[in-house]
């Protein structure tokens, strides 16, 4: 080891050190820190956390006005009396002031649907209701744009080709069906309804009323009633809209904003015009059903905006940015539509299932928060029972021949015939005779004549059996116009929410949806969430076709190494409503060959190396799958995946399942639902009850009441106020948003 070296021998060799004092670099010099023991504030103090600082600064705000107004109450005062504070009026005993308390009838409380928008004060007792519609003039109107719904083949000649065939068999098995269940049931059934039913319709003619003999004429909107008709923005919107005649001059046409639970991009060339409808739609309802005719003064107004539990992302980021930039609201809150159906109910446990006009959700919501893997979003409601009602009686020689839910008289007609006459009790089943008034702009009133039988009942039982309905066009468009929402740090991995159950109904429908499915770490979902080996009597998604027994437990699977796995779905291929569920790959198999346009990123085969399917290819092979199936095994698969295998939760659940939304108010929607959920699970029969709303609420406003409710909570930190919205953009939706966003 070589010692030190003296510096004369560093200096004889040209190696002696010399500084000039200078530094090396103008960085300034960072101390280490003592690594054993060190200490840091930070995000230890609420002045560090910006939604506690806004807060506190907030607080200190408001003592300071309220000290400024008693001091110019008290110079005011000619008698130099200090009024007393309302604090101390309360007593010791009295409730103290909430430091965040919001005047009720300054917030907006806002509930979009597919086919209606509730809006109202969160101090009225029922919201307004608005019709989510617009009326624009365009060349065409939208009647003669598409084609006639119900969609048939007016050229052909008999039903069961103008229908279609595979159609016509499914309606003729359900008439079976239905009448050998109600001989079951011992009641009466006539062996010649239908052909009563078919002469009886195929000989009326309608009767002309002239004008003055019809009381209830139809006040038709006055096209030359805009406000500036020069002006492109000039609209009408709600009932006005409806009520635009379809001859007018010039023609208008309707625009939906949002169809299916989601924004409506196949009717919409662009994704501004969509936006700016959606927002002229709100600006409207807000100056003319809540009477704030200024702008200016919506800065003083806070609003409650009701969102879906399987939402997009890209939805509410914009529908936060038109609350603070368009509207000026000075603060925004988000609610999910199952958490606020629990609060407008009273309920604290509950399974809900929400029938609205074009989807249905089902939620298990407990102590208030939503149980993320139990949503299930279905794209069939209240909308397509009158598609497929008005269906089956044009099959059944409706008089009425010519009726098109493209024409906004048409449409009024069939849903007023729908709530009218459908019902889900066997016993109104019988051969009846309506009549029904045929009133269009500037035409005479006609009167028809009809009978029906069993249309009544089969329509709504469309939804335990999805496929009667007309799925064609519901993902048409999907994606066109605003692309899903992708992670801010791995710009390749969606993040739209998703659900273990939404993704075992798309199984039902794809198997391989989630034959390899992977998480973000790269680990296998597993979808079904079996807690152990042992056979499963919850499991009614391998069964979804058969017809429900007394046994609970279900056939075994096929097992071995041959069983053949699904080749990788690819959109347009099949039908996505029809089949039986393929066996799942996780039971091991062949894997099928590569699909024939040579594209490797469709295709994946666990435990090899051979193709990896990324996360956004899995994205999009679920958006072009349309998620339906039987409304009682999709209840079924939400309590079973927010359950995860507890036998004492599942029978809370199966006890507090929550009907509303306007489709299920079709008369005895309940209790039919509640037997088939006995049917699928006779062993827990007595456990199983399905209720409307408490307090006999109406369907359609419990989700606006509950919104109502949550806005008048005294302490409430999911408000988003400007400041925060302008510092962070829709970032600050995952700092105070209630749940996982």
């Amino acid at each position: 080891m070589v010692g030190k070296v003296s510096e004369r021998v560093l200096l004889r060799e040209g190696l002696e050190r010399t500084d000039n004092g200078m530094k090396q670099t103008s960085w300034p010099d960072v101390v280490p820190i003592n690594q054993k023991n060190y200490y840091t504030d930070y995000m230890k103090r609420d002045d560090q956390i910006l939604s506690l600082r806004l807060q506190g600064e907030a607080n200190r705000d408001r003592l300071v006005q309220s000290a400024k107004d008693r001091d110019r109450a008290l110079n005011n005062n000619a008698n130099g009396e200090i009024p007393l504070p309302i604090d101390d009026l309360q007593g010791e005993d009295g409730p103290a002031p909430a430091t965040t308390y919001l005047d009720p009838s300054k917030i907006i409380v806002i509930h979009p649907g597919s086919q209606n928008l509730r809006i109202g004060f969160a101090s009225d007792a029922l919201p307004k209701t608005v019709p989510m519609v617009l009326a624009t003039r365009y060349s065409q109107t939208e009647a003669e744009m598409y084609e006639a719904l119900p969609r048939r083949q007016f050229e052909a000649r008999t039903a069961d080709q103008q229908y279609g065939e595979e159609w016509s068999k499914k309606y003729q098995k359900m008439c079976l069906d239905l009448r050998t269940d109600m001989r079951t049931n011992k009641r009466k059934v006539l062996p010649n309804s239908k052909d009563l039913v078919i002469n009886f319709n195929r000989r009326t003619e309608p009767e002309v009323i002239s004008q003055h003999n019809d009381p209830l004429q139809v006040d038709w909107t006055d096209v030359n009633a805009l406000e500036n008709p020069d002006s492109i923005s000039s609209v009408f919107i709600g009932q006005q809209a409806q009520r635009v005649p379809d001859d007018s001059d010039p023609k208008f046409k309707l625009w939906w904003p949002l169809q299916h639970g989601q924004f409506n991009e196949d009717d919409y060339p662009a994704k501004a015009h969509m936006f700016n409808d959606l927002e002229t739609l709100l600006d409207r309802a807000i100056r003319w059903e809540l009477g704030l005719k200024r702008s200016t003064e919506w800065k003083q107004y806070a609003c409650v905006f009701v969102i879906p539990d399987l939402y997009d992302k890209k939805y509410v980021e914009q529908v936060l940015h038109q609350c603070v930039e368009w509207f000026e609201f000075n603060r925004v809150s988000f609610i999910q539509e199952s958490m606020a159906a629990t609060f407008g109910a009273g309920y604290t446990q509950a399974c809900v299932v929400d029938v609205g006009a074009q989807k249905t959700s089902i939620t298990c919501v407990e102590d208030g928060l939503v149980l993320e893997d139990s949503r299930i979003n279905l794209k069939f409601g209240g909308y397509d029972v009158t598609e497929t009602f008005v269906k089956m009686m044009l099959y059944d020689n409706f008089p009425y021949q010519e009726i098109n839910l493209r024409r906004r008289y048409d449409f009024l007609l069939a849903e007023e015939l729908k709530i009218k006459y459908c019902t889900l009790s066997q016993a109104n089943i019988s051969v009846q005779n309506y009549d029904f008034h045929l009133r269009a702009p500037n035409q005479p009133t006609h009167k028809y004549q009809f009978k029906c039988y069993d249309e009544v009942i089969l329509a709504p039982m469309g939804f335990y059996d999805p496929s009667i309905f007309d799925n064609s066009t519901k993902l048409r468009g999907r994606r066109k116009l605003v692309d899903r929402s992708y992670n801010a740090y791995d710009v390749d991995v969606p993040d739209d929410p998703a659900s273990s159950a939404q993704l075992a109904i798309l199984a039902l429908i794809q198997p391989s949806v989630t034959a390899t499915t992977m998480s973000f770490s790269g680990v296998p979902l597993d979808i079904a969430t079996p807690s152990k080996e042992k056979t499963q009597p919850f499991n009614f998604l391998s069964r979804a076709d058969a017809t429900p027994g007394t046994s609970n437990a279900p056939s075994p699977a096929p097992e071995g190494a041959n069983t053949p796995v699904p080749a990788p779905y690819i959109f347009g291929s099949r039908d996505v409503n029809g089949g039986s569920p393929a066996p799942s790959v996780r039971n091991g198999g062949t894997p099928a060959p590569p699909p024939a346009n040579g594209s490797s990123s469709m295709l994946a085969v666990p435990g090899t190396d051979l193709f990896q399917r990324s996360p956004k290819s899995l994205a999009i092979e679920r958006d072009s799958v349309l998620p339906t199936a039987p409304l009682d095994i999709a209840i079924m698969t939400s309590i079973q995946n927010a359950a995860k295998g507890d036998e004492k939760k599942v029978r809370e659940l199966l006890g507090s399942i929550m009907v509303i939304g306007g489709g299920a108010k079709i008369p005895h929607f309940a209790p039919f639902l509640e037997e088939k959920l006995k049917g699928r699970r006779p062993d827990l029969a007595e456990r199983i009850l399905v209720s409307r709303s408490a307090r006999e609420m109406d369907e359609q406003v419990v989700v606006w009441k509950g919104a109502s409710v949550f806005a008048k909570l005294p302490t409430n930190d999911s408000w988003i106020t400007n400041f925060e919205y302008k510092m962070l953009g829709s970032r600050v939706v995952y700092h105070k948003a209630l749940w996982q966003y």
